[in-house]
């Protein structure tokens, strides 16, 4: 099964550390090996980004920074976990490295996940 973990975390302007980042890499490099990380990145900071918005037909652009969010999206791992919590497992060890923020983690379809007929509860049940 894969998993998306989205990391969530305040933005300081501070760049991580020499020391930070080689841990880090480690993580990385373990987790590659083992297959459980098929990708990852960090994000740049907000003031780069932007917010695209359609609701009722109207289509709106916000230029960053994101000011009014407490945190926001820092980065994702796409991860090979056995079972949801195979993947809270390989999400806290991130976490430890990283030092605190949020992941939320989402089990990522595949063609044998979508089951015809079923709302979303009843899926994602069928699916767990």
């Amino acid at each position: 099964m894969r998993f998306l973990s989205i990391y969530q975390a305040p933005e300081t302007g501070v760049p991580p550390t020499q020391e930070h980042m080689e841990g880090m890499q480690r993580l990385i490099e373990e987790m590659q090996g083992t297959g459980t990380l098929i990708a990852t990145e960090g994000c740049l900071p907000s003031a780069l980004g932007a917010r695209v918005r359609l609701s009722g037909g109207d289509l709106t652009v916000t230029d960053g920074p994101f000011t009014e969010s407490k945190e926001l999206i820092a980065g994702f791992a796409l991860l090979r976990a056995d079972s949801r919590e195979h993947a809270v497992e390989l999400t806290k060890r991130f976490l430890e490295v990283a030092g605190g923020g949020v992941c939320e983690i989402r089990q990522v379809y595949d063609g044998s996940d979508c089951v015809p007929g079923l709302a979303t509860a009843d899926a994602a049940a069928a699916v767990a």
